[in-house]
């Protein structure tokens, strides 16, 4: 299973959208100017005695607005949002945010989020000045023979009866703009956020992407009708906005909800027929305004229109979209899981030949005086037991995990312990590990930091700490780097196992883990914390 949120199309339909609208606002609007009259924008500049110029106090004021507008959305969601979401690679399974597993100081932590954050601080401050700047200057050429008397000013003064162009008030308002907006990304990031640590994290994804999509549609008609005055009537807006959103939230209830939770049972059963009467006798309530009738009878045209047309129509495209929609809200884990099974089998050679192998070496190596040779029989041994008894089992006890880890170390020892530039360092606190845990899902990053950590050639280090909690447990692995030449066979493999263990993550813990990845270029080091 891929990223949910690789997938989650919200971002790009809404900047979609924006550029959308601008395009045909302005289109719009250059097109009704141009079959418009001056003269009744032009007599008010000369009545004032004011030059007027058709560019500079009509097109270029307005353009400016929308354009400024439109290049500071797209600056604070192609720079400033990707920036705080993906400064570091971090997938998160929760929304606690943990700096660090030691303890940090209130002073340092305040120093640390200035130096962290200040670069924020200044980019909004930028754009609330950058705004209210744009919008004062476009202010004062858009009603310039407002502003042609003795005294003008162009900040607020209530003492004087006439205009003033009030320079505070249009930062205040690109200030709230900003404001309101972030509030709106609070929103949308949350629900993302949400839809990516889900257990049904594609499916959800689907049915986002949906709504998105049809926002997008939804929103570029009315725009398009009313900018270039295809349509001024207001009924027709005001059915438009309320009958389109319910016919939408109908299809969208039955097809991604009702349909799918009938399963087995008869499209007649009492359940289904409850939910579909309940759901369309809601999303009838809009479509009242299209009938012309008594409201009781408006009521009963608008249901029946939900049940006899509506709901034909999406039964028809859930059955041609059956397969996949099951697919996604349904089997996740278990397609994910199969496919893991099947991985193993593939994987598996005859456990009773190879165990017997390994026992006529060890006892070779016993009678050899090969003391290293036969601990390492041995650990493999044990490590290969473990493979094949424990890792079949959903959740095992974390004293087992510990000691296929230590197993693992072990043998790497061994293979290092000749060079004397390779530091392995493993401190393994087992106390207070009483908590079950999924097996193999701490060893893959502990295979990754000795694939990628040691170096024959140069000084090479591993640092592995594990600690338990009453109420989690916490794994960090920290190893350093080397430059992989381009012919290395590892560089293609590379992730694979790391992806692994996120896959499993987000399925077997959603919402109950945190891991966060970084390096430098010297080192490099995972953090899971796991609440298990």
């Amino acid at each position: 299973m891929k990223s949910a949120v690789s997938k989650i199309k919200w971002r790009q339909h809404e900047i979609a959208l924006a550029t959308a609208t601008l395009l045909i606002m302005s289109a719009g609007y250059l097109w009704n100017l141009k079959n418009t009259s001056a003269g009744q924008v032009e007599s008010v500049f000369l009545d004032n005695r004011v030059p007027f110029n058709i560019y500079k106090n009509i097109i270029l004021p307005d353009l400016s607005l929308a354009l400024t507008a439109y290049l500071s959305y797209l600056w604070i969601n192609l720079y400033i949002i990707r920036r705080l979401l993906f400064s570091k690679k971090i997938e998160a399974g929760t929304s606690k945010i943990s700096l660090s597993f030691s303890k940090i100081s209130l002073q340092g932590l305040a120093k640390k989020m200035i130096k962290e954050y200040a670069w924020l601080f200044i980019q909004v401050l930028f754009l609330v000045l950058f705004l209210g700047a744009v919008f004062n200057i476009a202010t004062y050429f858009r009603h310039q023979w407002q502003f042609n008397y003795p005294g003008f000013s162009i900040f607020f003064n209530k003492n004087n009866p006439r205009s003033q162009l009030g320079l505070s008030g249009n930062f205040f308002a690109a200030a709230s703009v900003i404001f309101l907006y972030s509030l709106y990304v609070s929103v949308r990031e949350i629900i993302i956020h949400s839809i990516t640590v889900s257990k049904q994290g594609e499916y959800y994804t689907l049915v986002c992407n949906k709504v998105t999509a049809f926002i997008l549609q939804f929103v570029c008609v009315p725009v398009f009708l009313y900018s270039f005055n295809i349509v001024d009537d207001r009924q027709f807006f005001v059915s438009y906005f309320l009958v389109v959103p319910a016919l939408f939230a109908m299809f969208i209830s039955n097809v991604y909800w009702l349909f799918p939770m009938k399963g087995d049972r008869p499209f007649f059963s009492q359940k289904i027929i409850a939910r579909l009467l309940f759901t369309s006798f809601i999303y009838a309530v809009p479509l009242i305004v299209f009938v012309h009738e008594a409201i009781p009878v408006a009521f009963l045209y608008s249901w029946a229109l939900q049940l006899f047309v509506v709901t034909p129509i999406t039964w028809g495209y859930y059955q041609s979209n059956k397969d996949k929609i099951l697919q996604l809200r349904g089997v996740e884990k278990e397609l994910v899981r199969s496919k893991t099974d099947l991985q193993f089998l593939r994987s598996q050679i005859n456990p009773h030949f190879l165990f017997n192998v390994l026992n006529t070496l060890y006892g070779t190596a016993l009678q050899e005086n090969a003391e290293r040779t036969a601990e390492g029989i041995q650990r493999l041994g044990d490590m290969m037991r473990f493979m094949l008894q424990e890792n079949n089992l959903d959740f095992i006890q974390m004293n087992k995990e510990v000691e296929y880890l230590k197993n693992y170390i072990a043998l790497q020892k061994l293979r290092t312990q000749s060079s004397p530039e390779i530091i392995i360092e493993d401190n393994i606190n087992e106390q207070n590990c009483g908590h079950k845990i999924a097996p193999m899902l701490l060893i893959p990053l502990v295979e990754n930091a000795f694939k990628h950590g040691i170096s024959l050639k140069e000084r090479s280090w591993i640092k592995i700490n594990l600690e338990c909690t009453e109420k989690d447990i916490r794994f960090r692995v920290s190893n350093s780097m080397h430059v992989k030449t381009q012919n290395d066979p590892e560089n293609e493999r590379s992730g694979i196992g790391f992806k692994n263990v996120l896959e499993r993550l987000k399925l077997i813990y959603p919402g109950k883990f945190q891991i966060s990845v970084n390096g430098d270029g010297k080192e490099f080091f995972v953090q899971l914390a796991i609440q298990p």
